[in-house]
């Protein structure tokens, strides 16, 4: 028997990625799933975009672990759209103990050379878009005095990104967010807590954009991603760590086992954060 049999779990950005591994992970632990994505890009986004099939491929996914799911062509960017999928989903399974709020983009740029369309995407899609799902779920839970609610925000929002400031202020938002959710919903017994993902290989950080970044230089490729990937964290031979590192976590936070854990960021990054880090590139003359 799973952590979270008889549970059922609402899971945004649920296609691929981080998203298909919190499904097929909350699955194999017990969980029914109610599975939202969207299908259609998202300007400035450099990596594919998430499509139907993909999510209709981790309903197929879900089924063969003999867990039912709803899978449903939904936007974050909606609180319409979100709300109906959350009604439908009552309906079918009849209450949702779990909420994991992952949907997310990514974009690069310079901050001063952003356009407002470029950061208002992000914050829509990472920071209202986390809101968005938690105001659609949360009455229930108060309804029934229980639930956990699991957002992610990244390591970007405990450290920043100079190449993405308004992608770390999405996640800097995120933990803002669950800690003050947190404060309000635990009198009605229900719990809120984040996951800070590291360095994960998904479709998020498989492009040019992120090849370059992590190398250090134009024209980079995989292998030299995955050489840089290495430098990343502290714990030994972990590079791009898989998604299911992250699914891992967040299946325990929504679990009976973390009970009286709430308000709290768990970190999972293969030691990137507590690293002193260095200056890789100098400037050495005024």
């Amino acid at each position: 028997m799973g952590i979270l049999e008889g549970k059922v779990a609402f899971v945004t950005g649920a296609a691929r990625g981080q998203g298909r591994a919190h499904a097929l992970t909350l699955a194999a632990e017990g969980a029914e799933i109610i599975a939202v994505d969207i299908d259609k890009p998202i300007a400035n986004v450099a990596y594919d975009h998430a499509t139907a099939a993909d999510l209709q491929e981790t309903a197929d996914l879900v089924e063969k672990l003999d867990r039912r799911i709803l899978a449903t062509t939904a936007d974050v960017r909606s609180s319409d759209q979100l709300d109906a999928v959350v009604a439908q989903g009552l309906d079918t399974f009849g209450k949702i103990d779990v909420v994991v709020a992952n949907a997310g983009i990514y974009t690069q740029a310079p901050f001063w050379e952003m356009d407002e369309q470029m950061w208002d995407d992000v914050q829509d899609v990472n920071l209202k878009g986390v809101w968005r799902t938690m105001k659609a779920v949360v009455p229930h839970m108060i309804d029934r005095k229980r639930g956990s609610i699991v957002l992610t925000s990244s390591v970007n929002g405990v450290i920043g990104n100079p190449n993405a400031a308004h992608y770390a202020a999405s996640k800097h938002g995120v933990l803002g967010l669950m800690r003050s959710a947190a404060q309000s919903l635990g009198p009605l017994g229900v719990r809120v807590n984040s996951v800070a993902p590291g360095l994960i290989d998904t479709p998020m950080t498989n492009f040019q954009g992120m090849y370059d970044q992590m190398a250090g230089h134009p024209g980079a490729d995989r292998s030299d991603y995955d050489r840089a990937a290495l430098h990343f964290g502290i714990l030994r031979a972990q590079g791009a760590l898989p998604p299911e590192t992250i699914a891992n976590a967040a299946a325990w936070l929504a679990s009976d086992g973390s009970y009286a854990v709430t308000g709290q960021n768990i970190v999972v990054d293969a030691g990137h954060t507590i690293m002193p880090g260095f200056n890789p590139a100098p400037v050495e003359s005024f």
